[in-house]
């Protein structure tokens, strides 16, 4: 998943949201800690970062509260509005003209495919000049975020932690709220405590180990945990009742497995056969962008206080076709208007990953954009959005091979996790030079951190 933001130059420092410019000094020489974050994030399928934080991110602790707080009201508008815009899910596939490739692995039980869409989310939330704007919602089982976040706060709690076990700053475990929303999704059901985790080797390298890190932590839990690969996945559901797995995480997505070759169908089957993995196919709709553009354009059942919400944390956002729309209360045909406002817009397709389908208008020629926009606009599968302007906030930063850590202006992407409704951790990628553009660690070699309140 990736967030557009401006890109090729250097974003203005300082925001008050960021509080009176925290900054936590490095523990130790930057050769330390960039072999501790090493060894944490080893072998699940992290690449090399010449730029690694030498120090967590921190953050008011009423920032974070908001960020977390936001993102739980947004998130139930995004929810409600992908599922009013059809009664079934064929007619919203329908309705967002959906590929053909994410056709699949819905279950016959409907309200249970609905219910649990939402499980798992991490928005991607940028501060520009008027404080937090929610620029995507990631909503999936399969969301970058809570191996990260663990892996770099187990170094930051190694180093900063006194003799009793105190930090300076406080962060919600990923791992910890994920348990606990399987264990209460186990007791809803009526179902004993076992998880499956869904995934492949193959999306990792090779490597298990970002799947077993996840598994030891539920077992250690009084969870039972275990890691299928898609072909041995029949041993979840064809097997006595006792040792069924009837909840687990579907930790892929269809098109991570479609390029490698990896065959959906063992999914299919045990959803048939009553696995709930979670988050449910219907999360693709709520991960649209076209539900952002839905939602920014207004929905006749929203309160005067969800518009507000909405008008204040989402930036203008619309569903591209050759139609007429609102801009600052007036009426504006909406192609040419997006034509003519290049550098105030990004183009994003409503459903991409890795920046893959982002095109921002100030990096584009007026012709690119144009030709872009208006092709675009005959799919009806795309939004603009209004261009967020960054601000940053210091971080110290241990470059590889450098001596001493160096402090840096940087620009982050936060992303707080949601499980269950649970705030646990926050995200953040950033480009170490103080730039800022599509930020994602594997598409754009980005950095990345944790977030800590204090």
């Amino acid at each position: 998943m990736s967030s557009a933001v401006e890109t090729g130059r250097r974003a203005p420092s300082g925001h008050p949201w960021f509080g009176d410019q925290h900054v936590v000094p490095p523990a130790v020489p930057p050769a330390v800690i960039r072999r501790m974050l090493d060894h944490e994030i080893r072998d699940t399928g992290w690449p090399y970062q010449r730029l690694l934080p030498a120090a967590p991110f921190v953050l008011p602790r009423a920032s974070c509260a908001e960020l977390f707080r936001v993102t739980a009201a947004l998130l139930d508008l995004v929810r409600r509005t992908a599922l009013e815009t059809a009664p079934t899910t064929q007619g919203r596939l329908a309705a967002y003209r959906m590929p053909e490739s994410e056709r699949r692995l819905f279950m016959t039980d409907q309200f249970t495919e609905e219910r649990y869409a939402d499980c798992v989310t991490r928005p991607d939330v940028v501060v520009g000049p008027d404080g937090p704007r929610f620029v995507e919602f990631n909503v999936s089982g399969a969301l970058g975020g809570p191996v990260e976040v663990r892996s770099r706060m187990a170094v930051w709690r190694a180093l900063y932690a006194d003799d009793r076990g105190r930090l300076p700053f406080s962060s919600p475990d990923p791992f910890a709220v994920r348990a606990e929303m399987f264990r209460d999704l186990c007791a809803e059901l009526g179902v004993a405590p076992r998880v499956a985790v869904l995934g492949s080797a193959r999306d990792q390298g090779g490597s298990t180990r970002y799947f077993d890190m996840q598994t030891e932590y539920f077992a250690g839990r009084g969870l039972a945990a275990r890691f299928f690969e898609p072909e041995d996945l029949h041993e979840a559901w064809d097997c006595p009742p006792h040792l069924r797995y009837r909840v687990g995480l579907r930790d892929f997505t269809i098109p991570d497995w479609l390029e490698l070759g990896i065959d959906t169908a063992p999914v299919q089957d045990a959803l048939n056969h009553g696995c709930l993995l979670v988050g449910t196919q219907t999360s693709t709709f709520l991960s649209s962008k076209l539900t952002l553009g839905f939602l920014s354009e207004g929905r006749p059942w929203m309160s005067a206080a969800e518009q507000h919400l909405v008008e204040q944390y989402v930036p203008w956002t619309r569903v591209l076709s050759h139609r007429f729309t609102h801009r600052a209360g007036r009426k504006v045909d909406l192609v040419p208007y997006a034509v003519a406002n290049r550098e105030l817009l990004v183009l994003k397709a409503g459903i991409g990953m890795s920046g893959k389908q982002v095109a921002i208008g100030r990096e584009q020629s007026p012709q690119q954009w144009e030709s872009a926009v208006v092709a675009a606009a005959e799919s009806g599968t795309s939004v603009v959005q209004d261009f967020v302007s960054p601000r940053t906030c210091p971080l110290y930063l241990a470059a590889d091979g450098a001596a001493e850590p160096h402090l840096a202006q940087v620009a982050p992407v936060l992303g707080p996790l949601l499980f269950g409704g649970r705030p646990a951790g926050i995200l953040a990628r950033f480009f170490g030079d103080g730039s800022s553009g599509v930020v994602t660690v594997h598409g754009t070699h980005s950095s990345d951190n944790c977030v800590a309140a204090v």
